[in-house]
């Protein structure tokens, strides 16, 4: 087992800058997720800690040792990668236990290895299967079998579940974690999907352009994000924006924009400063708008909305609706009426608000 660090990584191809002056640590036995949009230089980065890629400024340790000139087969790394790389000419017993006949070890250990991992994995009865004979979710297992049989320091898996269909995603998303739990070894792990990033991580690095845009734990990203490309990007409905500017009524702060009105708390009010004037960006996640009996019902929040789709999901049901120009997303039970093309009268969640910046992006709270 090992920790990494990165200090000041960067990479360039030509004049283009594709991952700029990341710094991180990841502790012994962590699983850190990075997620970001195709192009912010995830995957380079993950490439980079294996030595498939060379880095153009900075040092990368893994333990206490600076592997910038290492080999990737020297760095005790185990890969999986998107495509899951199987030898297709071997069986999943042959695949598994190649990387071991070429450490030279014994066939007593081989055997010992291959097998116990593939209990774990559940594809003992597999193993004399090749690749084209198994499922996409077969395949998966075979892949992280020969990863976990080399005893590495450190797993690093590059967007490892985006070829399997949805339902199966799900059920690898559970099982990794818990092989997470049971290998206990360091784990990188690289996605675009930010549901696998959120239920799968112990912390969550956020890239953007080739640069981190904040590293915390789920919970902490979900309801504290740094600035509004993290609020956008992580919760499935994505956070609703509502330009707005603030105005002092009494003792109470408000946030006002065209079709609604709603209160800032007196908590969140103080890091504002004196701003009464202020243009902000208003930020309110899909659950934490709802549906009022009337117009006003709730005098420190009043938005007025036109339902334009609804989208029922069984258990719930995702009204798109339109407050004043803007578009909103709302997170009911299905047992709430929204006839389309009607009006209805919406109330926010004042403890649960965000503002940003309009210019800056970055979040006031």
């Amino acid at each position: 087992m090992a920790a990494v660090r990165l200090e000041s990584v960067s990479k360039r191809f030509g004049k283009n800058t594709v991952v700029d002056d990341v710094s991180m640590q990841v502790p012994d036995r962590e699983f850190l997720v990075f997620v970001g949009p195709s192009g912010c230089g995830k995957t380079t980065t993950l490439r980079m800690i294996a030595g498939l890629e060379t880095i153009s400024d900075g040092k990368i340790f893994i333990g206490d040792r600076v592997v910038n000139d290492v080999e990737p087969r020297d760095r005790n790394i185990a890969m999986v990668f998107q495509n899951y790389a199987l030898y297709p000419h071997m069986n999943v017993y042959e695949n598994m236990a190649f990387a071991l006949k070429l450490r030279k070890m014994s066939a007593a250990e081989i055997d010992r290895r291959v097998k116990e991992a593939a209990e774990i994995l559940g594809i003992a009865h597999l193993l004399k299967r090749r690749p084209k004979e198994m499922s996409g979710g077969q395949r998966q297992r075979a892949a992280l079998g020969r990863a976990m049989v080399r005893d590495p320091d450190v797993f690093l898996m590059d967007e490892p579940l985006s070829n399997l269909d949805a339902k199966l995603r799900v059920q690898m998303r559970v099982e990794l974690a818990q092989l997470h739990r049971r290998v206990n070894t360091t784990t990188i792990y690289v996605t675009h999907d930010q549901v696998e990033a959120m239920t799968m991580g112990d912390r969550i690095v956020v890239m953007r352009d080739g640069v981190i845009q904040q590293t915390a734990a789920p919970k902490e990203l979900y309801d504290h994000p740094a600035n509004r490309f993290v609020a956008g990007f992580i919760g499935s409905p994505p956070m609703n924006f509502l330009a707005a500017e603030l105005l002092s009524e009494g003792e109470k702060l408000y946030a006002r924009g065209n079709g609604f009105k709603t209160v800032i708390p007196a908590a969140r009010a103080e890091r504002l400063g004196e701003l009464p004037t202020k243009k902000v960006v208003i930020g309110i996640r899909p659950e934490d708008v709802r549906v009022t009996a009337t117009a006003g019902a709730d005098s420190d929040s009043t938005v007025e909305a036109t339902v334009d789709v609804v989208e029922l999901l069984g258990a719930e049901q995702l009204g798109f609706v339109i407050v004043g120009d803007q578009n909103l997303t709302i997170r009911t039970s299905p047992d709430v009426a929204l006839p389309l093309g009607s009006k209805v009268s919406l109330a926010f969640n004042a403890a649960k608000l965000h503002a940003f910046d309009p210019e800056s992006e970055a979040a006031f709270f």
